[in-house]
């Protein structure tokens, strides 16, 4: 999605998205590592907020992530409503840095916009500020030879190839990995998406 769309979509008054949590992030939630200070998370590419306050919710301190300063408008208010306080960042997933060790790396719909040549250096960061036994939780749009492109992808959004996105958690323990075939109406017109879905957790 280009930036210009997203900050109209997002200036709008309704929840592009909504505001309820998807079954990414209630996942997440269960595989969540126990802490005696609290599980710190961070959203990259949280929208308009439903996941990150959702977090927020079960007791997490969160940072939620965001290139749209509309959809950081949105989070914090979401937040605001529900009786919540989350954290914004307004940064490009291309060069954000983690602004502290957290037990949770969470992207739903964002990743495809890290350019395939900083993806090892970024996903090397996010790694190394988890801590032990912490939890990334990733969806990754993959290139599918059954699915054709979706007509609302744009040029700054990149596939992965299939497998890619586990290659870069070589060292890590899986938890759980699906790749998906799902329909979308996203753009006004019905088309479908090709994706990875990837549980990993660091070693202790």
């Amino acid at each position: 999605m280009e930036f210009a769309n997203r900050e109209r979509m997002y200036g709008q008054e309704e929840y592009y998205w909504g505001t309820e949590p998807n079954e990414m992030a209630k996942k997440t939630v269960e595989l969540a590592p126990e802490t005696e200070s609290g599980v710190t998370a961070i959203d990259i590419g949280a929208g308009e907020g439903r996941d990150a306050v959702f977090f927020a919710e079960h007791g997490w301190s969160v940072y939620a992530l965001e290139v749209s300063p509309n959809g950081l408008l949105k989070a914090e208010r979401l937040a605001e409503q529900r009786g919540e306080s989350i954290q914004t960042i307004e940064a490009d997933a291309n060069d954000a840095t983690l602004p502290e060790t957290v037990d949770v790396v969470y992207s739903a719909g964002a990743i495809q916009y890290i350019r395939p040549e900083n993806r090892e250096r970024q996903f090397d960061h996010f790694k190394q500020k988890t801590a032990s036994v912490g939890v990334h939780a990733l969806f990754a749009f993959v290139d599918h030879p059954d699915v054709p492109t979706a007509p609302d992808w744009t040029e700054n959004e990149y596939f992965y190839a299939r497998g890619e996105l586990m290659e870069y958690y070589q060292d890590w323990n899986v938890i759980e990995f699906e790749e998906v075939i799902f329909d979308d109406e996203s753009s006004g017109e019905s088309h479908q998406h090709a994706a990875e879905i990837l549980f990993v957790r660091k070693p202790n």
